[in-house]
């Protein structure tokens, strides 16, 4: 037992060697590796590293206690340091030299503002709370920053993807653009973002763009600008010079002068063609043609004779001498097929109606205008009365009810019809001779009549010579119309919309001289829902409207013709484009009763109303009209509007498919496509062909498969 108590003791104290001996190597590497890096620690420090397979974490630590800053370092940082310098590093070096061991094996220091360093991998040290910098930054190396730099005359978005091929994208780098602001933003180390900065700095020179005024003498600016715009469109559908070759030409009508932006050299090529053009001419008169885009060309005659005229007039004062008279008469003719406007004068006249010419050719704004018409009729009637008959004469009689008793009465004795009597007479012999007259039969005429106009319930009553009738109805109407004609027409141009049809009215009737073959005249009114606008849009955003909104309807027919029920309005408003504006509205409502009555039977009470007849009725109306303009600039707020209109009657259609038909096919209910705005062009000749043979090859490879597996 004693041996083996001293064998423990033996392994516990080597176990325990081992350590103390692992721990003073680790103490003297500390030692000779501080000793190494701080050569002269009272002096100005100077560092000499050489690391061999040393843990990154050991590494970091080193250098931390070496510059007296505090490292963190992040549990993913890993791997072993094989470095050596032969020369001695200050201290600005050496953290440098720290820096660049760091990146070169994919590792990051974040530098916070309390003496603290931290060590975290390359790919997250863009998220985390590196500096800003700016242009007079002094930080270098490969220390992470995060710049922002101003491009002033190239777009970023061509620019970024240049850039991100000399960026580490996979580590540390980022580049990203932000378009309102025409700025990029920059990180990385301060050696990467710094290159890249040199980099925009040239790029954006080289686009630099200056501009440059010609001022023309004899041509037209806008003359000028076609040919030159058309000289440098692509020809063949292929892309020609470069985009930031061609350049950008606009004519200042105002000044007669042509604007010139884009590099020198294309500047320059531009300027001496416009020098070139810009020639007197040879004659002094001369006929030039105006092919115009939108306005008509008679319509810009009256206009133009007029100006010349003006101008003729104010030259002739000017120069207080009068010319002759085929010198100073101006012809001015319009070509209504091609819409076209032939001048013939003298070319400063030429020069002063090209100008109004280019001035009144422009494009017009367009107007779309929603009215909305809302009317809500209510009406409700009672009716009630009782009448009395008898055969001795009496009876009671109210016209305010469906039938009256009398008409009913004459009817039922008409229906009934008389039986056939016999009738017994001598004849001249003495002898009887005995006549039986058939049965007549009823006519239900008058019946048929008296209980056309009968509506809702009556019932009769008779007892020996005496009967009654009593009358009971009620009615009760409701309509809601709602109508919304919208309209679009160009500024200042009157447009028409009507829903409805043409009534016939006679307007007169003229008979023979025998009172036959008798002639009437006709006309024909519109009737239904009109809207008759003109816009006129003015300066900003507002849109004035002469209105004319006319809603009718017939009603009935009269002793003469017909009735028809109008409600119109004409007035005129200034409304901003898109907001609604109400033209006018009408509420009204009426309350009859009518009662007829016995005189002092029909006022006792309850058994008075055996001895009248009583009717009510109510009637109410609400009538709006609501207007929206919108004021349409360009194609795509036109496209816009007719795609929601469009779906929206799709959507209905598609309601309507999807609730089906009662008695019939679901698929007779038509339906509208779907919205495309992409044309759907129709194949080339050479496309069609190679369909074809696709097609064939594969019915011949069908055909050989059949064939094999038979």
């Amino acid at each position: 037992m004693g041996s083996t108590l001293n064998v423990s003791v033996v392994k516990y104290f080597n176990h325990k060697f081992k350590q103390l001996k692992q721990v003073g190597i680790a103490l003297a590497t500390a030692i000779i590796f501080s000793s190494i890096f701080a050569v002269g620690q009272a002096s100005a420090a100077q560092y000499s590293p050489n690391f061999k397979g040393t843990e990154i974490t050991e590494f970091v630590n080193i250098v931390g206690k070496n510059l007296r800053k505090t490292m963190i370092v992040d549990p993913n940082v890993r791997g072993k340091v094989n470095v050596r310098s032969y020369d001695l590093l200050s201290e600005e070096q050496y953290y440098q030299f720290f820096l660049n061991v760091l990146e070169v094996y994919g590792f990051a220091a974040v530098e916070m503002n309390n003496n603290i360093i931290k060590i975290i991998r390359n790919k997250d040290a863009k998220t985390s709370s590196i500096p800003v910098v700016g242009s007079n930054s002094t930080i270098i190396g490969d220390e992470m920053v995060t710049r922002i730099v101003e491009v002033k005359n190239v777009t970023v978005r061509e620019l970024v993807p240049l850039l991100r091929q000399l960026s580490d994208q996979a580590g540390g780098g980022n580049v990203t653009n932000y378009d309102p602001a025409n700025v990029i933003m920059l990180t990385g180390t301060a050696a990467t973002v710094n290159r890249l900065v040199k980099i925009i700095e040239r790029v954006d020179r080289a686009g630099d763009q200056d501009v440059e005024i010609i001022k023309l003498q004899y041509a037209s600016a806008g003359e000028i600008v076609r040919i030159i715009e058309a000289m440098n469109k692509p020809s063949g559908g292929k892309a020609g010079q470069p985009t930031f070759l061609i350049p950008k030409i606009v004519a200042d009508d105002r000044s007669n002068s042509v604007i010139v932006s884009g590099e020198v050299k294309a500047r320059e090529r531009v300027s001496r063609l416009v020098k070139r053009l810009d020639s007197e001419l040879e004659t002094s008169g001369n006929t030039r043609i105006y092919y115009l885009k939108y306005a008509k060309a008679e319509d810009l005659v009256k206009v133009l004779n007029g100006v010349s005229k003006t101008i003729a007039s104010e030259e002739n004062t000017s120069k207080a001498k009068s010319r002759s008279k085929s010198k100073t008469d101006t012809s001015i003719e319009a070509h209504e097929s091609t819409n076209t406007l032939v001048i013939t004068g003298q070319p400063d006249i030429l020069r002063s109606l090209e100008s109004v010419i280019r001035q009144l050719d422009v494009p017009r704004a367009q107007v779309h205008i929603e009215a909305i018409i809302v009317e809500v009729f209510e009406s409700d009637g009672v009716q009630l009365g009782v009448q009395w008959y008898s055969e001795a004469g009496g009876f009671t009689q109210f016209t305010n009810g469906p039938a009256s008793i009398s008409s009913v009465a004459a009817a039922v004795a008409s229906a009934e019809g008389e039986q056939g009597t016999t009738i017994t007479t001598i004849d001249s012999n003495g002898n009887p001779v005995t006549t039986t007259n058939p049965d007549t039969d009823g006519d239900y005429t008058l019946l048929a009549q008296a209980l056309g106009s009968v509506s809702g319930g009556m019932f009769g009553i008779m007892k020996n010579d005496w009967g009654a009738i009593v009358q009971a109805v009620s009615t009760d109407t409701n309509s809601n119309i709602l109508a919304t004609p919208s309209i679009t027409t160009l500024d200042n141009e009157e447009a028409y919309f009507l829903v409805g049809q043409e009534v016939p009215i006679i307007t007169g009737s003229q008979t023979g001289s025998n009172n036959s073959n008798p002639f009437q005249t006709v006309d024909r009114q519109e009737v239904g829902i009109k809207l008759l606008v003109t816009p006129q849009i003015n300066e900003g955003n507002s849109v004035q409207l002469t209105i004319e909104q006319e809603v009718s309807s017939v009603s009935g027919a009269t002793g003469v013709d017909i009735s028809i029920n109008k409600r119109e309005i004409k007035t005129t408003v200034m409304v901003e484009s898109g907001a609604t504006v109400i033209l006018g509205g009408l509420i009204d409502e009426d309350v009859q009763e009518s009662v007829q009555k016995v005189p002092l039977l029909g006022d006792i009470p309850i058994i008075g109303h055996l001895f009248k007849s009583t009717t009510n009725s109510t009637r109410k109306r609400n009538l709006m009209v609501f207007l929206r303009p919108t004021i349409i600039t360009d194609s795509s707020v036109m496209n816009t509007m007719a795609k929601e209109k469009y779906n929206f009657i799709r959507a209905d259609q598609v309601r309507k498919q999807e609730e089906g038909l009662s008695l019939m096919n679901d698929e007779s209910l038509p339906m509208l496509p779907e919205w495309n705005d992409d044309l759907s062009l129709p194949p080339s000749f050479d496309d069609y062909q190679e369909t074809l043979q696709k097609d064939k090859q594969h019915k011949e490879q069908i055909k050989l498969l059949e064939e094999n597996h038979d």
